[in-house]
């Protein structure tokens, strides 16, 4: 039995006129006695790291975007960004694919090269594939001529992956043999299978972290790193006031200028990490004196108080600055 899977990148509404164009192409490749199997990223976004393993079993692929706004979307690109981590290569560059790009707004022609960009980097072959604009989902999907152009597109597709059909070069190919290389281990098929399940394992990178944050603690030991303030006043009010919210990731830098020092204060899914020393990119970065400090930590005032009254100042999305007072609640 000759297998074609669909990797769906949207978020699966109703409306959403990408469904059609998959229901119709699985419908004229199952009528040519094709085994269409269909997976809904956003059925299992942790999942998707492991999805590579299934291109083994495939003899072609349809890569569906549905553009909300801009580009791909999250998911399908995630999915792709695995292929490139934990994909297999051999496997990879024998498998035909067919891109489709439906746009309710604008972008579906960036969209469909991004896919055919991706693909060809990745090293497999690309097929003429679909790219189309719906301003009305039910116009669309009634129109006995666009019923047609898709079934046409879906029987050219089971022509070129069944024969084997070549395509012209592309330059793409040439840039991927010599410029365009994974930066990582080399590692066998199975052992990039295996990563990419650790990588889905939410026990497995929880542990991770916190074996290197026990490591990095150790070290700094070693080396003699005992900044004064490594285990302060501040850090210790900070952990013993906070309130974790689950399912947000967010990151302070708090610059005290008097003290020339810097306290990152990081949260994720409910945890807390706090240290002294530096971060890349920080979500807001705040600066004060340990004076105003001290009046947050000690509850005279709210950090949301400070910034309004311009003892301190803050730099990055207010939004989040708003949440930091939900997450340490500093009270007499």
């Amino acid at each position: 039995m000759i297998n074609v899977n669909i990797y769906y990148g949207g978020r699966g509404l109703i409306e959403d006129p990408a469904n059609y164009v998959m229901g119709k192409l699985s419908q004229v490749l199952d009528e040519l006695n094709i085994q269409v199997k269909k997976y809904n990223l956003y059925e299992d976004i942790r999942g998707i790291s492991v999805l590579p393993k299934t291109l083994k079993d495939t003899d072609a692929v349809i890569l569906a975007a549905s553009v909300e706004w801009l580009g791909i979307g999250g998911l399908l690109h995630q999915f792709l960004d695995s292929c490139w981590l934990y994909g297999d290569k051999d496997t990879i560059k024998h498998l035909y694919m067919m891109p489709v790009a439906i746009s309710t707004t604008y972008g579906e022609k960036e969209a469909y090269t991004t896919l055919v960009k991706a693909w060809e980097l990745l090293g497999g072959k690309v097929c003429d594939g679909i790219s189309a604009y719906v301003n009305n989902a039910a116009s669309f999907e009634t129109s006995t001529d666009y019923a047609y152009l898709i079934e046409k597109k879906a029987e050219n597709f089971y022509r070129v992956f069944t024969k084997k059909i070549t395509s012209f070069p592309s330059s793409t190919y040439a840039v991927l043999d010599n410029v365009v290389q994974p930066k990582s281990i080399n590692l066998t098929p199975q052992e990039s299978e295996q990563l990419s399940m650790y990588v889905s394992n939410d026990q497995y990178v929880k542990k991770q972290k916190e074996d290197i944050k026990e490591l990095s603690k150790m070290f700094r030991g070693m080396m003699g790193d005992k900044s004064p303030y490594d285990k302060g006043p501040y850090i210790e009010t900070f952990e013993s006031h906070f309130h974790p919210v689950p399912g947000i990731a967010l990151s302070f830098s708090i610059e005290i200028s008097d003290r020339g020092s810097t306290m990152v204060v990081e949260t994720d899914n409910g945890e807390l990490n706090c240290y002294y020393g530096t971060k890349d990119d920080p979500d807001i970065i705040l600066r004060t004196t340990s004076k105003v400090l001290d009046k947050i930590v000690s509850g005279q005032s709210t950090l949301q108080g400070t910034f309004l009254s311009g003892e301190l100042t803050a730099k990055g999305d207010f939004k989040i600055l708003r949440m930091f007072d939900s997450l340490f609640q500093f009270k007499k």
